[in-house]
């Protein structure tokens, strides 16, 4: 599913202070079915792993505001208890109820401000999974950074008598950015933890390319146990089992921030939205056998570029994302998403990873193609500062936003496009020529145009004809020339490209005409 990559010089030493010593688990935990809501943490149930047909480009995404008044969400989590409630986590440190029918209820429904260090942007209470008994435990888990000192913390937290169990806990006191704080329990029963690189700027502590520190990871760990009285136990399949000087809790390694991850509860695989340094944004896609001990590449590689050629190391195997894109365009911070499986928007989205961006609002759609590729779209915008994805336990998606603090409710629809690209490669060595073919598939007609793409990795313009193309990060702007910026209804213009490349050789996938989606193809 995901490609591999090869990179050179040497991992740098182990230094930071670790936290917790390390209990391998005897045996996993009892996992529900893996198509059930709680067999990926109330990530939404759907029904058969089957993806939709309708072209990504003719699917628009909407949001719906439904409450406000919201203190910074950060996260939500639907129980599947048969209420229809909601669970909206605050930065501050409380955890809100909504309900469809009677709205957003003042009181919290959990309160543990006391205990969370909420200064700085990216500091608070971030995260929260519910345990898959829930409805028998009333147990939850929160993710936030703990006073006095900012560590990154993981609790248990007990809805009958208010109790905050302390698990594990990472130091993180030098800066305040990059804490992750993702919480949701896999398809085995097992709870999954995103902790950030420990902030600042280009990984100063080289800690994603480390084993020694839960800083620039993803863990995963038994909270249905105590091995050593640490309330939880490391399940004795997880990679670095074992291994001298690395922590046995860590699942995945070589991230940055992974703020938002999700398991598909249909397939159990696993989908990462890993915010970028400032040159990509990325994706990552993982297949359950893919998953354990992945290596993501920060801070070798931000995106799918070498960032800091001192952390590569030519003996490691690291992971692709199955998409990036170039934040110079607008965007600041992927907010990972999920893959829906609900049933209102089955026909139109079923199968279909929905994700967003903190500051463009860019709703992007991705969808496996059936042949190890995926198509990709632009499929409309969220509202501004949307910081999290959440699904109720009928696996339909809403969203909360920082500013002004909201959920909102989101929808899909099928739009006609009014425009059709197909495009032709002839490739060669280094270099390629690619031709467009631009047809305005509406009932108006255009009167000059400008057409918005993606060059995939590694491509560089070197030559136009028919247009004038401009190149910012990874978007192309192909702007008409005198003699075609009229297209009647029905009609077409052709244009071209000359590029470079370092051995991607693939055409654009996604074009807007003039900010409207076209279609791709014949």
């Amino acid at each position: 599913m995901s490609k591999r990559r090869w990179a050179g010089p040497a991992l740098l030493a182990l230094s930071l202070t670790l936290i917790a010593p390390l209990t391998a688990s005897a045996s996993p935990p009892v996992a529900p079915s893996a198509v059930s809501p709680s067999a990926a943490g109330s990530d939404g149930a759907g029904p058969a792993a089957e993806a939709a047909a309708v072209p990504l480009e003719e699917v628009t995404a909407s949001a719906t505001q439904v409450a406000s008044g919201l203190r910074r969400p950060t996260a939500l989590v639907g129980p599947d208890d048969g209420t229809g409630r909601l669970f909206i986590v605050e930065k501050s440190g409380t955890v809100r109820v909504y309900h469809p029918d009677t709205g957003l209820e003042q009181t919290p429904l959990l309160d543990i401000t006391s205990a969370v260090d909420e200064s700085g942007n990216e500091r608070g209470l971030l995260g929260i999974a519910l345990a898959p008994d829930f409805n028998e435990s009333q147990e939850l888990y929160l993710a936030y950074t703990a006073l006095p000192d900012g560590a990154v913390t993981l609790a248990r937290y007990g809805l009958e008598d208010a109790s905050l169990e302390p698990l594990l806990s990472q130091e993180h006191a030098e800066y305040n950015n990059h804490n992750g704080g993702q919480l949701a329990f896999g398809p085995d029963g097992y709870l999954y933890w995103a902790i950030g690189d420990g902030g600042g700027s280009g990984d100063p502590f080289d800690t994603g390319q480390r084993l020694d520190t839960l800083l620039g990871k993803i863990l995963r760990i038994d909270v249905g146990g105590d091995c050593g009285g640490l309330g939880y136990c490391v399940p004795e399949d997880n990679p670095f089992v074992g291994v001298a000087g690395a922590r046995e809790e860590i699942w995945i390694w070589g991230v940055r921030n992974p703020w938002r991850f999700s398991f598909d509860p249909a397939d159990g695989s696993l989908w990462i939205g890993d915010v970028g340094q400032g040159r990509w944004e990325e994706i990552d896609h993982l297949g359950p056998a893919e998953q354990a001990g992945a290596n993501l590449g920060w801070s070798c590689y931000e995106g799918s570029e070498v960032f800091d050629e001192a952390q590569c190391d030519p003996g490691t195997e690291y992971t692709d994302p199955v998409f990036t894109y170039s934040p110079q365009t607008g965007g600041c911070a992927v907010i990972g998403g999920r893959v829906y499986r609900g049933e209102e928007f089955a026909d139109l989205v079923g199968g279909t990873y929905i994700a967003t961006d903190y500051c463009s609002s860019t709703v992007w759609a991705l969808r496996e193609d059936g042949a190890g590729g995926y198509l990709q779209a632009e499929i409309g915008e969220m509202p501004t500062q949307v910081t999290a994805f959440g699904t109720t336990a009928e696996g339909e998606f809403y969203v909360v936003n920082d500013l002004p603090g909201g959920l909102h409710r989101v929808s899909f629809e099928r739009t006609e496009p009014t425009c059709r690209v197909e495009a032709t490669a002839n490739a060669w060595g280094g270099g390629m020529t690619v031709d467009l073919t631009i047809t305005n598939s509406g009932t108006e007609p255009v009167d000059g145009w400008s057409l918005t793409f993606p060059l995939p990795a590694g491509q560089t313009v070197l030559s136009d004809w028919n247009t004038t193309i401009t190149q910012n990060g990874d978007i192309v702007t192909a702007t008409n020339a005198s003699h075609n910026g009229a297209i009647a209804p029905g009609a077409s213009v052709s244009i071209g490209y000359l590029v470079s490349h370092s051995g991607e050789t693939a055409v654009p996938g996604r074009f807007a005409l003039n900010g409207a989606n076209c279609g791709v193809g014949g």
